[in-house]
């Protein structure tokens, strides 16, 4: 039996706070992962955008998504970054001083509608164009199955179009079906 506590807090939360201290680490060689901030709202926004706009180039309005990001963005929904490990990215010809995201993986809940079981859910993973095929999207789906394990569920979930070739074939290769 776990020990009372002053204030209540979910497993789900306790396990984040958890791979914060563990999460600030390389995630391949040349590259880092660190969990996410509440502040950084706007860039996970920003990169739910870039996935769309690669999936839809035809549509230009994606103003809903900031409306997601608000509704769903949260403790118990964990983000985390992957910035190089020198902290220099180079974008439209200059270099920042400060670790920019290159990648990204946002997870939550799903809830199984016959059992009522709920489950880790990969609400958004993404990797910058010129950061692919580097392994980046297979460490970050080892690294959710590892958070979805940690907190206790037996299975995982996502959504892929199936005009999103590239990710198909990651999760197939992965053992997705």
């Amino acid at each position: 039996m776990l020990p009372a506590f002053k204030h209540q807090y979910s497993l789900s939360w306790l396990l984040t706070n958890i791979f914060r201290k563990l999460v600030s680490k390389p995630l391949l060689a040349d590259y880092q992962l660190r969990l996410g901030r509440a502040r950084e709202r706007a860039i996970l926004v920003k990169f739910m955008e870039l996935t769309y706009q690669e999936l839809f180039p035809e549509q230009n309005d994606f103003s809903h998504l900031a409306k997601t990001v608000k509704q769903y963005f949260s403790r118990e929904t964990p983000l985390w970054w992957v910035t190089v490990a020198d902290g220099k990215v180079s974008r439209k010809g200059y270099t920042a001083t400060h670790p920019l995201p290159v990648g990204c993986l946002w997870m939550g809940n799903g809830v199984d509608q016959v059992n009522g079981d709920r489950y880790g859910y990969i609400f958004l993973l993404y990797v910058m164009p010129a950061h692919r095929r580097q392994g980046i999207g297979s460490a970050l789906m080892q690294h959710a199955e590892a958070w979805a394990r940690a907190r206790g569920d037996r299975q995982l979930g996502l959504q892929v179009f199936q005009s999103n070739q590239v990710a198909l074939n990651l999760y197939q290769r992965l053992g997705f079906r």
